[in-house]
């Protein structure tokens, strides 16, 4: 099955294609990524500094080398996941904003990996299943709130984000602590750590299962029966329930798959870096990865191809930014370069939130009467 053409009720996802402009997604993504970078220009240029200075030097941070695109795609491999934590939620009507903690708790579970003894291959293999395995059981918890007590997913993946990093803190200081370093969880041995794919850099093997799970999702939404009925159910409940299509069962699959790709970006941040890494108590290392993917997410059209440029795009603004605050004669301070890149993302994220807006304004009327159920009972009192 290859696409809406041969499925009954094709007509549902006929407005999913939609653009702002009118443009094909990928050129309105570029004439958005344009517009963003003018403004950015412009702002630099009345605080006083160079903003192409500013700009090559980005650029050459990003992509001037092996180097650099090597440290830009190693920045890229676990926004692409929750990215896609998002983005499958999203297509099936839900927004998931849960990728944090699921992430957390998949990266301590690929932690726990250092107290076996494999060979080398099944321990990498153990510690993605780990992760990916308390990524989705920590998914459970809102899906069964929103499909039992229809509790807002936005409020619990909020709270589960919160249990979830004090848990991840406690597994730190009293569980998973190294001994020599209590600050610090037991290090990953060098069996369950990714290979180094360029030595001398971050980027290692686990950028091929981010583009593999990319690309699974991309085959299971667009090209399978099921993928249809989670974009069908997004779309129009209402009608996909007329249709046959179980509205419940496609919100479970959607939070477990999306519970999947974030448990495997925590994997991919503790055995994915180089053999010195440890989880910090403070979290430093996983810390807004989750909110970072739903900017990634959006500026991607919350397609796992468009999700896959748009993590190497944002890879290269973290990597090159560093750069612009260290170039020339009169660098830009960190607090510029966050400003131009807030600028530039927020210009490419615009076009998918007018796509979305509808579900948007859908979910926040939910939560609304959700919030206000109490209150006829509260007045009659």
């Amino acid at each position: 099955m290859t696409g809406n053409e041969g499925q009954p009720g094709g007509w549902l996802l006929r407005g999913a294609h939609r653009t702002l402009t009118g443009l094909h997604p990928a050129l309105e993504s570029v004439l958005a990524a344009v517009v963003g970078l003018l403004v950015g220009a412009v702002l630099m240029y009345i605080w006083g500094y160079d903003p192409w200075r500013a700009y090559w030097a980005l650029l050459r941070g990003a992509y001037g080398g092996s180097y650099e695109i090597a440290s830009s795609i190693a920045r890229g491999v676990p926004l692409v996941l929750t990215a896609l934590t998002f983005a499958i939620c999203l297509r099936g009507g839900m927004f998931n904003i849960g990728a944090e903690g699921q992430m957390y708790v998949g990266a301590a579970a690929a932690v726990c990996v250092a107290y076996f003894q494999l060979p080398s291959w099944l321990h990498v293999v153990a510690g993605v299943l780990f992760a990916a395995v308390a990524g989705a059981i920590w998914s459970l918890g809102p899906a069964l709130l929103k499909l039992t007590r229809g509790v807002h997913e936005v409020i619990s993946t909020i709270m589960f984000n919160w249990i979830s990093r004090f848990l991840v803190f406690y597994l730190v200081a009293y569980v998973l602590v190294d001994p020599r370093q209590a600050q610090r969880t037991v290090r990953v041995p060098l069996s369950a750590r990714f290979p180094i794919l360029v030595p001398g850099t971050d980027l290692s093997y686990a950028v091929f299962m981010a583009v593999a799970f990319a690309l699974f999702a991309y085959v299971l939404l667009w090209h399978t029966a099921v993928g249809y009925e989670v974009r069908a159910a997004g779309l129009t409940p209402t009608a996909a329930r007329y249709g046959g299509i179980s509205v419940k069962r496609t919100m479970l699959l959607s939070f477990i798959l999306g519970g999947v790709a974030a448990g495997l970006a925590g994997a991919a941040t503790t055995m994915g870096l180089p053999p010195t890494y440890a989880i910090i108590s403070g979290l430093p290392e996983l810390m807004n990865l989750g909110f970072d993917g739903m900017a990634v997410a959006m500026v991607g059209r919350n397609h796992p191809i468009g999700i896959l440029v748009a993590a190497l795009f944002f890879g290269g603004l973290n990597a090159g930014g560093r750069v612009m605050q260290f170039y020339g004669s009169n660098p830009v301070p960190l607090e510029m370069v966050r400003v131009v890149m807030g600028a530039i993302v927020l210009a490419m994220a615009i076009p998918e939130l007018a796509r979305v807006f509808p579900a948007l304004a859908a979910s926040g009327r939910a939560l609304v009467r959700m919030l206000s159920r109490k209150k006829p009972v509260e007045e009659a009192a």
